[in-house]
């Protein structure tokens, strides 16, 4: 696991410098700080800094082929790197290392660009073909390992982190207004965009090419769900194949030359990663929770009975207000990009705690999206009934003010909560019905707190939506949820929350569920036994009430939320009042302080629970705040003079 960076040249000119480069990599050591490398000629500059997890001593990248002809930066893990290491050598390629790393190389060397399709793995990399002068980038299946990338006039940079990307001199700090409107209605900023204007995502499952002057996005996998529409098989045959994938998931996910350890939530999926790698890891496995304080929100009992089970050395961290005042000064660096997911705190706080013990962790994140295992699910499925069983005028006059009059719980997915959400998107299609419920804003509320040149008019927000439902071949609605989800939620938010919280502690995270051999198998099993009526995860529990207790199969879905509607009210106030204060928005120039102060005495007085609006404008203002502290003394871009503060894009 490491971090890359790096340039390449479109047409003749000077090289690209690698000065740079290594300040590019100066903002990553985080990534990496088991050592760093770098690459250039006359065309392309490369850099990478390493977390040595396999070949410790002989892993130092950049890595090159036998005459150095090939040159490669990784990030990530190659699973299935033996056996393909044991091909490639009988096909007369001579290895230097036993890194993964140099796996690669050779696989591009024997397979050209389609050496993707051989690697199972998570990943980003950067390969650099000195005879053919182009530079081949690719990133993993599901986009467990993010990459960003900038085409400038006369040059392709990318790297690891957008942090990174803001440290080469020749990229701008505007903010990118649609991108900032996106953020606001989805907690997160969509792949392909990024919130910096010119700075790009790859989605997963895609490769980018820079050869010839051009740069070329390209895909070459992505997730079938249709598959789930016909043919089946016996439960009991589903529920073997089920517990057999999953354990060869977890078992080709231990391979490591340094400790392992299991992020255990109490939770279905991370329970069923625990039990799955007791059985295969050589030793004593550890396994890591975060508990709060609060009950409502606390899943520790469970963790503690799994690892018993499993005979984990077990360790804990209580995620508390006073940790979190304690990690704010950091928060908006730490993020990287705005993401509203409050959740990113208590699993930045689990990785410190996770990282003093062991460099490696298997986490559970995956399992929701491929069987059916969010309320949302639930909610679309009654939503159905609603609307057949109650007339329309009541629906629209009558229930939200019954609703409405519910008193506010600042409790973990309170009742009161789940009903206002579930109405908020009343008439609303399936799609903007389901982003509207995980998300933050409604695109009213935008409107009624942005200052009017900070709203993007005439614009869907949900196009993004609309695009990924086009390339969707499923036509059952549950599979159009799960497409939309592995697309855009769990991509743009849960990976990449994972990915900043523990990279920035220096800590690797796996995630056995996503492995695509096992997403292959999960996204043909028949979609009705992912969600039968209300049941989530239907087989899935199923399987595994053969390897877990029923208080783990059977417990209704908590979720990882930590207490933010109590802690707004309570000890994190004064923070926020100074963060959004009216002096410091006028001076960015984004938000209506009027608008802004409405949702805080909302929240206060307890009319209304606005935990996720509050949070998604706090993360946005720490986040600017970092990103204009972080900026050149100079006050102005290397490219075209335009001011850093507050450093505005219009939407194009």
């Amino acid at each position: 696991m490491c971090g890359i960076c790096g340039e390449v040249k479109l047409r003749d000119g000077p090289p690209p410098s690698l000065d740079v480069t290594r300040e590019m990599l100066r903002t990553m050591r985080h990534r990496g700080p088991d050592g760093e490398g770098v690459f250039g000629d006359s065309q392309v500059a490369l850099g990478a800094v390493r977390l040595a997890i396999i070949d410790l001593t002989g892993g130092q990248q950049p890595i090159q082929n036998e005459d150095g002809s090939i040159t490669i930066v990784f990030n990530g893990e190659i699973y299935n790197f033996a056996s393909l290491r044991s091909q490639l050598e009988r096909l007369g390629h001579r290895f230097a290392t036993h890194s993964d790393t140099e796996t690669i190389v050779h696989a591009y060397e024997e397979f050209g660009t389609e050496c993707v399709q051989h690697l199972n793995g998570i990943f980003s990399f950067a390969i650099w073909d000195q005879p053919r002068r182009s530079l081949f980038i690719a990133r993993d299946r599901l986009g467990v390992k993010p990459l960003f990338y900038a085409v400038t006039d006369d040059s392709v940079i990318f790297a690891s982190e957008l942090r990174v990307m803001l440290a080469h001199p020749r990229l701008t700090r505007q903010v990118d207004l649609v991108s900032f409107n996106d953020y606001l209605t989805f907690e997160y900023v969509p792949t392909p965009r990024s919130m910096i204007k010119g700075i790009r995502k790859l989605p997963p499952g895609h490769t980018l090419t820079v050869h010839g002057g051009r740069a070329t996005v390209e895909p070459y996998w992505d997730v079938r769900l249709e598959r789930s529409e016909s043919g089946r098989k016996s439960e009991r045959e589903y529920e073997r194949e089920l517990l057999d994938r999953l354990e060869e998931s977890v078992r080709r996910e231990l391979v490591s030359d340094v400790p392992v350890g299991v992020l255990l939530s109490g939770g279905l999926d991370s329970s069923a990663i625990a039990v799955m790698a007791a059985r295969h890891y050589p030793g004593t496995l550890q396994t890591f929770t975060a508990a709060f304080e609060d009950e409502s929100f606390d899943e520790s009992s469970f963790a503690r009975v799994v690892a018993e089970r499993t005979g984990a050395q077990h360790h804990e961290i209580v995620v508390s207000a006073d940790r979190l005042l304690a990690l704010v000064p950091k928060l908006g660096e730490l993020v990287d990009e705005p993401l509203g997911d409050s959740s990113f705190v208590p699993t930045y706080l689990l990785s410190q705690l996770v990282q003093r013990h062991v460099k490696v962790a298997l986490g559970g994140d995956g399992g929701d999206e491929l069987f059916a295992g969010y309320p949302t699910y639930q909610a679309h499925r009654l939503v159905e009934y609603y609307e057949m069983v109650v007339p329309e005028p009541i629906r629209r006059d009558i229930v939200p003010r019954l609703i409405g009059r519910l008193p506010t719980s600042f409790d973990n997915v309170s009742f009161d909560f789940k009903l206002k959400r579930f109405i908020s998107a009343r008439g609303a299609p399936v799609a903007t019905r389901h982003h509207q419920w995980l998300g933050s804003f409604t695109p009213d509320e935008t409107r009624s707190i942005l200052e009017p040149w900070a709203y993007v008019e005439e614009r869907d927000v949900f196009e993004i939506v609309t695009q990924h439902q086009r390339r969707c071949a499923a036509r059952q609605a549950v599979n159009q949820l799960l497409y939309w989800d592995m697309k855009m939620y769990l991509e743009g938010d849960i990976l990449q929350k994972v990915d900043r919280a523990s990279m920035a502690c220096s800590l690797e995270v796996r995630v056995p569920l996503l492995n695509h051999l096992l997403v292959e198998w999960a996204t043909a099993l028949p979609h009705d036994l992912k969600l039968r009526g209300f049941t989530t995860k239907y087989l899935f529990r199923k399987a595994l009430r053969r390897i877990l207790p029923p208080e783990i199969t059977d417990r209704k879905k908590k979720g990882f939320n930590m207490p933010v509607a109590k802690w707004l009210v309570g000890p994190l106030r004064e923070l926020v009042e100074d963060t959004l204060s009216e002096s410091r928005l006028r001076a960015d120039g984004f938000f209506r302080p009027a608008g802004v102060r409405r949702l805080l005495d909302e929240h206060y007085s307890r009319r209304r629970d606005n935990r996720k609006l509050i949070w998604t404008l706090l993360i946005f203002q720490l986040w600017h705040d970092a990103l204009r502290s972080s900026a050149p003394s100079c006050g102005t871009s290397a490219t075209n003079g335009t001011a850093l503060a507050p450093g505005i894009a219009r939407a194009d």
